[in-house]
Order: C-alpha cells, then structure tokens, then sequence
C-alpha cells in the first residue's frame, strides 16, 4: 500500500466528510429537532450507506455511468428535485411539541442509506474517491481501504454534525428560534446544489 497516496487520500476524505452537504446539513437540523440519540439511525444510514455506494462504485457501477452519461444527468436532476423536497419539509417544520415527540420521525437508517443513491454531493465523492485513490493498493485491497475509511470518516462526521445539532437544543429554546434554523438549514441545502447545476 502506497502510506504517501493514503495519507492523501485521508485529507481528502476529511475536507469531503467534515464540509457542509445535504447529508450533514440534515444530520444537524435532525440533531436540534430530535436529538442525538433519536438521530442515531439517520446517522447510521448516512454511514454506512455511502461506504456501501463507495463499495460498489469500485466495483464497476462508476464504469455504467461513464459509459451511459444520460444516467448521471437523470441521476443530477432527481437528485437535485428530492433535496429541494427535503429542503421544503426542513423548512416547515417547528419545534416538536410533548404530544408530537414520539409522531415526528427522524430520518431512518433506510431512508438516510437510500438517500445516498440521490445525493449527488455523495456520488462526487464516491467516484473522486475510486479514481482519484484507485492506486492506494492492489485492486480489490484498495477499494476496501476506501470502504473503511469512508465508514470511520462518515462515523466521525456524522456523530460531529448530529452533536452539534443535538448541542443547540438547549441555545435554540423558542419555537421562533427553532423555525429560523430550520429555514436556515434549508436555504443551506438548496444552495448546496449550486455548484452542481451549473455544471454543464
């Protein structure tokens, strides 16, 4: 294994993890709104979901999208049309009063692993990490290098990003507070898309 190319690659794997996106704007917002423990499954969801899309991309699936470029546009603009559907409903939701606390629902480790499938900050990252670091070590040994780093780096980030949020629930007190986060999140999340729909 090349320690030069490893090394590198985890200081690409903590700017890409550690920055603002779609998955760790949510995971924020989740923490304030939920808490940390209630926002352990999205967590894990964001986790272990993107080190499995990393897994499979190293595979072969990054070969179809190169091959078929119609699919990573549909991919872009389905993608880009869930986050502003998620970005609406971070938006409008409050504070959870005592009666709703057990019916609002954090995201689950399902739906937060499948959201990787449409996060196309994810797939930036994904396809950057497979060839970007594919010579890290022999194939398959580097792609499972790039698995276990992605599950120990999205692990350290999610829990960062939950906490924090988690953190803020007891700064962000008035339901009016709460409200402008929520919007604030949600404005974050749409502008994250920008650098990607101006790509042509």
């Amino acid at each position: 294994m090349s320690q030069q190319l490893f090394y590198a690659f985890l200081v690409f794997a903590v700017v890409m993890f550690f920055t603002p996106g779609p998955n760790n704007i949510m995971l924020l917002a989740s923490g304030l709104n939920f808490g940390f423990r209630r926002t352990l499954p999205h967590m894990a969801g964001v986790t272990f979901g993107f080190a499995f899309m990393v897994g499979v991309t190293g595979i072969g699936l990054g070969a179809v999208f190169a091959s078929v470029p119609v699919l990573q546009t549909i991919l872009k603009y389905s993608g880009a049309a869930y986050l502003v559907y998620l970005a609406v409903a971070i938006a409008r939701s409050g504070p959870p009063d005592p009666g709703e606390a057990e019916t609002r629902r954090p995201m689950t480790f399902i739906g937060a692993a499948l959201f990787q499938w449409v996060n196309v900050k994810g797939w930036v990252m994904a396809i950057g990490t497979i060839t970007a670091y594919a010579a890290v070590a022999s194939y398959p040994w580097n792609v499972c290098v790039q698995v276990a780093v992605s599950v120990a780096m999205g692990g350290l980030s999610s829990g960062a990003w939950a906490l924090s949020g988690s953190a803020l629930q007891s700064l962000v007190k008035s339901p009016r507070a709460v409200r402008v986060f929520n919007i604030t999140m949600a404005l974050l999340l749409i502008a994250s898309l920008y650098p990607v729909l101006i790509e042509p």
